[in-house]
């Protein structure tokens, strides 16, 4: 008798949408389930270990370099291999989202490289997550245009010499994409961001001339990254491209992977790209991973956490090191600043401000560094030719003077700033905004001058939740509590329907936002991510 024909995947509690089936190809969605099936027993297996190293963390309150994989470390042998031509010179990449106006726009911006954003800068729903991987197809095809219903302004793409490298980042591990289901079972929406896109384009783009390129993001450590090395060996096989034709470049952007930068490079080694060095999330996993350890690892406000902070620098200087040993591009952090059409002097000051921090950057020895908007590319430029001039890189820049010691990365006390009450009242207004935004389905927004994305909340709740567990006392002689919270929260929904007006209110989510980020801040049982609660809510 011959064995029966494996399931397929079936969509669940999803409207149809334009053109979705040229996504949701029976051949793209039996990759999809393979991958499900070989590879999400070892995704579950991993995020149990993120439990367990957590819980270690919370008896111990310290984290060190892994003795077992000492050897990697000690072991001058081993290199990455060598960047490919389209990925060679990065000295400038822009982030958002793969809607068409942002495609089209991050394309033409001048960057060397555009993060087109399914994780952070994306809200999951049903419609970003197939008609995002449609507009990426639609690019490489030629066949993208946009133009904008309010204003009539037309956009279409400059001539292919003149286009942003695509890098493609998924979702994270942690979230699963419920529209998805094999045997009941939702697939991650790591596997169904990456299987649909490599499936649809590796092939396009390497007859472009490029490939297969992603962001790994939220990685915690090196068995997360040999899962990920696992599935691109599986995936270039099923499809019949050579090994080696995807890269990838590993977010380090939690604690943990800190301490694992060499081993994650080594288990990518023959699809590895970079490092990149991903601020609101990493200062989010310190907290999330020593909220138990007293007032020595308790946060200032997110805005006086620089990346000049000694345990900032630390981790950036690690971060070159330790990819130039290996023959990997460091790539710098989020210039977030969203220019004023109004407001001149706002924006001489914040562009100074990008300025400094790309140029310390560049002269740190990253090889590019990343901005949230257009206006930004030139100055990021500038900072990087000033360095680089003709060179693609500076990865001969080895950084041997670089020496940090475990203790450096978590020495948050190093810091003289403290916690103030308009911290409190920031961190509680741009957490109410942010989520308002993503429960419309927008992950990408501008806030006070600034592009936020899920990372921001991430870091604003966990503040907050921070300083009530830790009983900060702010400059005003108020203590931190659950209650302050709750009246800043109410005080600041009072000003915002006071500003939009009651129409535009009602017709928002502002009171679930307000909600939703009370709930995951004052929760004593304190959720891993925000996004997880807030996944449920999102239709």
């Amino acid at each position: 008798m011959s064995a029966p024909a494996p399931s397929t995947l079936a969509i669940v509690d999803a409207e149809p949408l334009p053109r979705q089936e040229e996504v949701l190809t029976d051949a793209a969605l039996a990759f999809v389930a393979e991958l499900h099936r070989q590879f999400t027993p070892r995704r579950n297996e991993l995020l149990a270990r993120r439990g367990e190293r957590r819980a270690e963390i919370a008896r111990t309150s310290t984290l060190d370099f892994l003795p077992e994989t000492a050897a990697v470390r000690a072991d001058d042998s081993w290199k990455v291999a060598p960047a490919p031509a389209a990925l060679n010179d990065r000295r400038v990449e822009i982030t958002g989202p793969t809607d068409r106006k942002m495609t089209i726009n991050a394309l033409n911006s001048g960057a060397k490289v555009w993060l087109a954003d399914f994780e952070d800068a994306s809200a999951p729903t049903w419609e970003n997550v197939v008609l995002g991987q449609l507009n990426l197809t639609d690019t490489y095809e030629r066949r993208i245009d946009f133009t904008d219903p309010k204003s009539g302004k037309s956009y279409a793409l400059k001539s292919a010499d003149e286009l942003a490298t695509v890098v493609m980042r998924p979702r994270g591990w942690h979230l699963e994409e419920r529209h998805l289901q094999l045997d009941g079972v939702s697939v991650p929406g790591a596997l169904v961001d990456f299987g649909l896109y490599f499936f649809h384009n590796a092939q396009r783009l390497i007859d472009l001339g490029k490939g297969p390129y992603f962001y790994l993001p939220k990685t915690e450590s090196h068995l997360e990254a040999r899962l990920w090395n696992d599935i691109f060996v599986f995936a270039q096989d099923y499809v019949g491209i050579p090994q080696g034709t995807v890269r990838a470049t590993v977010l380090i952007e939690t604690i943990t992977a800190a301490y694992e930068m060499e081993e994650i490079l080594y288990e990518l080694r023959d699809h590895a790209a970079g490092l990149n060095a991903g601020r609101w999330d990493y200062l989010f996993s310190i907290v999330k991973n020593f909220r138990d350890g007293g007032a020595k690892f308790v946060l200032p406000d997110r805005n006086a956490v620089t990346m000049t902070a000694p345990f900032m620098r630390a981790y950036t200087e690690l971060l070159v090191r330790t990819c130039h040993k290996r023959g990997a591009h460091a790539i710098g952090g989020m210039a977030a600043f969203i220019p004023s059409r109004r407001d001149a002097e706002v924006n001489k000051v914040a562009f100074e401000k990008v300025k400094a921090d790309k140029d310390r950057e560049a002269n740190d020895g990253f090889d590019g560094s990343w901005v949230a908007h257009p206006d930004l590319v030139p100055i990021a430029l500038a900072s990087f030719d000033a360095v680089l001039g003709e060179k693609p890189n500076q990865k001969d820049r080895l950084r041997e003077d670089v020496s940090v010691a475990p203790g450096d990365l978590i020495a948050i006390d190093s810091l003289d700033a403290s916690p103030t009450y308009d911290g409190l009242r920031n961190a509680v207004a741009v957490g109410i905004r942010y989520i308002e935004a993503w429960l419309r389905g927008l992950g990408a927004v501008a806030i006070f001058n600034l592009m936020e994305d899920a990372a921001t909340a991430e870091i604003s709740r966990s503040q907050i939740w921070q300083w009530i567990n830790a009983d900060v006392v702010f400059e005003n002689g108020e203590h931190a509590t659950a209650d302050l919270a709750r009246k800043v929260a109410a005080e600041e929904l009072a000003a915002i329907r006071e500003e939009i007006g009651e129409e535009t209110f009602s017709a928002g989510k502002w009171q679930q936002a307000h909600d939703l980020l009370l709930q995951v801040s004052l929760d004593q049982d304190y959720a891993d991510f925000l996004t997880l609660p807030a996944y449920e809510q999102l239709r």
